[in-house]
């Protein structure tokens, strides 16, 4: 009795160290390249907003969960220290370009980007943030623009591409404007499914149709102020894109409120920004994980704050002091899984990000 005992309490804790997102997920084999690739992004997410995370989230952190990791660097073409708008035009294009500029090479010609040329050539495409939809990063992979704060403009982009899917705040951007054009009609007309919320409820399961959410009318809230979409967003995403496309899909994650808890200087807000992306990385990870076929990289534009981690009152303690409220030069970790996670491996410019994906896909 006493060994079917301590056996039960075995298998017990082997379960419940699975669900915690232990070594089940490296135990995964990868063959092949991925025909799925999802790029997360942690907005002014770098080393020491991962190292700060790790100690307060402890063991369990997500990002123990990573054999493949490399670091990029993310200057502009104008700067070393990058912005939102340089950095993921860099990912999404694969070219360097001023800060504030979106989706466009210095001499503002437009660069085609990864999610168009991929929605172009049959993938599904979609992206799921915790901003605005015209806000710089998701901008980035959609729209060509000479500054970022032209978001009246940004919103029009929207309609020029096709995508399968959009989970973003920003919805007074496409209606009630002062051009007087309602772009929800517009995305309506052209067969898209669009809804107001943060509920997940009510969107086309079975992939039929493309859809927008507007989880706000402005920006979302923040994680500790009763936003709680970002993780389950993240991984109904997942399966309905690739239920829409049976080439392949690339999805964009964004944690963007990790850079405003930054600039804000606010330890608390950076925590609990963290803690929801460590889960929502964590959601996206099972579905490759049980998928297979699924590239995932996890990485930050630029740092935020300047955050340095200092000895604390106590024996294990520890304190993040920020240095500045802007962003700063410091090189960015890239975390990879799957199929292909070999190529992110590495130091390199933070444009080789779209050439590895690229390459990962066999474009």
């Amino acid at each position: 009795m006493r060994r079917f005992i301590f056996l039960l309490l075995i298998v017990c804790c082997t379960n419940l160290h699975a669900q915690k997102g232990g070594s089940s997920l490296k135990s995964v084999v990868f063959t092949g390249k991925p025909r799925n690739i999802i790029l997360m992004i942690g907005d002014g997410m770098a080393l020491s907003q991962i190292s700060a995370h790790w100690y307060w989230e402890g063991p369990d952190n997500i990002f123990r969960q990573f054999s493949t990791v490399g670091f990029h660097t993310s200057h502009s073409s104008d700067n070393l220290v990058t912005d939102s708008a340089a950095g993921a035009t860099a990912f999404s294009c694969g070219h360097k370009t001023t800060n504030g500029a979106i989706g466009i090479h210095p001499d503002e010609a437009a660069c085609g980007g990864i999610l168009e040329d991929l929605e172009h050539a049959g993938y599904a495409t979609g992206m799921v943030v915790t901003c605005t939809a015209t806000h710089a990063t998701p901008a980035s992979f959609i729209a060509h623009r000479e500054l970022r704060a032209f978001t009246d403009e940004i919103a029009l982009d929207y309609l020029q591409t096709p995508f399968d899917c959009l989970i973003a705040g920003g919805e007074n951007n496409f209606r009630g404007r002062l051009d007087k054009k309602n772009l929800v009609d517009s995305l309506i007309a052209r067969g898209y499914a669009v809804k107001s919320g943060s509920g997940m409820k009510d969107i086309p399961g079975k992939g039929e149709k493309p859809f927008v959410i507007f989880t706000d009318k402005q920006e979302p809230p923040t994680a500790s102020g009763g936003r709680t979409y970002l993780p389950a967003a993240a991984r109904m995403a997942c399966g309905f894109l690739k239920k829409r496309s049976g080439k392949g899909f690339f999805l964009m994650v964004e944690g963007s409120q990790i850079d405003w808890a930054g600039h804000a200087n606010d330890r608390n807000w950076l925590r609990a920004e963290m803690h929801d992306f460590d889960r929502t990385v964590r959601a996206v990870l099972e579905f490759a994980a049980a998928d297979g076929e699924t590239l995932v990289i996890v990485t930050g534009d630029h740092e935020c704050g300047g955050l340095a981690l200092t000895k604390g009152t106590g024996k294990a303690d520890f304190r993040a002091e920020f240095s500045t409220r802007l962003h700063t030069a410091a090189w960015v970790p890239v975390f990879a899984y799957g199929p292909s996670s070999g190529l992110f491996a590495g130091v390199y410019d933070n444009t080789s990000i779209y050439s590895k994906m690229r390459e990962a896909l066999g474009q």
